[in-house]
């Protein structure tokens, strides 16, 4: 039976208002919210019903109607508590499609980064985090490391956009992740693309066997998104599916032994549409399943499919309800 209070979700990440441009043949562009509303629309349609969902969230002043607007039409999202409106412009991004995965960003304006001494008050009402980078400016490395000290729950990261830089006109160019083993530090969980896992791993030339040296007591979970090709991991080899056994061995000595990997191949990898926040779906999609009960293999698994489900829907205008019509299918079997 469930509990009469329900627990509450943290979701750290920036509200983007999307252009995205795709190649020829397809529509001239698609105009919205985009960034973290993707990793919103996937909780709203996978977190168990004893959930729901606290955005922390800076928005400029000038998208902010339509931002208060776009949150209310989630019914679990609690879209008062971590929402801040701040002078500066909102975080705009134009993307362009230059292939079926690939494409160029630009970024124009930008909310500041949390402080601790704003985020201590917000995380404290919060049983689980799951922090987005979206923009990559969410927070400097000293508020990630007073995080990790001063959150007691589990903490899950998709560190996507720490690994882009920003170029000449805005343009977002991949970079290696500078302090990458002090990042890695505060989070339970992490997640990369596969371009950003290799990043990782440039220094030593295998990002698998780094990965595998990594993990241990404090960050205990590596998974990689592969596209087409599904998705990866490599864990601890005391790895436990429960978040909330995760902060259980924070601070213990890590001791020499030898990790866990595997892949959870995708079953259609043939889906064709727009696989924009896919990664974000995916990780979204995934920490649910783990904050269920479901062990990582099966979570990731899930996760695929409601990816892949994401990439035939254009924005995300409604993309909750189209996501839950595929787990409603999926319970339904």
């Amino acid at each position: 039976m469930y509990e009469t209070t329900p627990k509450r979700l943290g979701v750290v990440g920036t509200l983007v208002w999307d252009t995205i441009r795709y190649r020829d043949g397809q529509p001239e562009q698609v105009e919205g919210w985009g960034g973290v509303a993707y990793a919103l629309s996937a909780f709203e349609a996978a977190l168990p019903d004893n959930w729901e969902i606290v955005p922390i969230v800076k928005v400029g002043s000038d998208l902010s109607e339509s931002a208060w607007r776009f949150l209310r039409s989630f019914p679990r999202i609690d879209g008062e508590t971590g929402i801040r409106v701040v002078p500066e412009l909102n975080n705009r991004v134009e993307l362009v499609y230059t292939g079926p995965e690939r494409r160029t960003e630009r970024l124009t304006g930008g909310v500041p980064p949390w402080l601790w001494a704003e985020l201590e008050p917000l995380v404290r009402t919060c049983d689980a985090l799951y922090v987005n980078f979206i923009s990559g400016f969410e927070m400097e490395l000293d508020t990630a490391q007073s995080l990790r000290n001063g959150f007691a729950g589990p903490a899950y990261a998709d560190l996507h956009s720490l690994f882009l830089g920003v170029g000449s006109s805005g343009l977002r160019v991949p970079r290696e992740l500078p302090s990458w083993g002090a990042w890695l530090r505060c989070f339970d969980a992490v997640q990369m693309n596969a371009e950003e896992f290799e990043l990782l791993g440039r220094a030593v030339g295998d990002p698998w066997a780094l990965a595998a040296q990594i993990v241990g007591p404090e960050l205990k979970l590596i998974t990689i998104t592969l596209g087409a090709n599904g998705a990866g991991y490599v864990a601890d080899a005391a790895f436990n599916s429960d978040p909330s056994l995760w902060p259980d061995t924070r601070h213990r000595v890590a001791t020499p032994r030898p990790a866990r990997s595997g892949i959870a191949p995708a079953e259609d990898s043939e889906v064709m549409g727009d696989p924009t926040g896919c990664g974000d779906v995916w990780g979204a999609t995934l920490l649910a399943g783990l904050l269920r009960g479901d062990q990582l293999e099966p979570a990731m698994a899930q996760a695929n499919r409601v990816a892949a489900k994401n990439v035939a829907h254009r924005g995300v205008s409604g993309l909750h309800r189209h996501l839950r019509r595929r787990l409603s299918t999926e319970e339904d079997e």
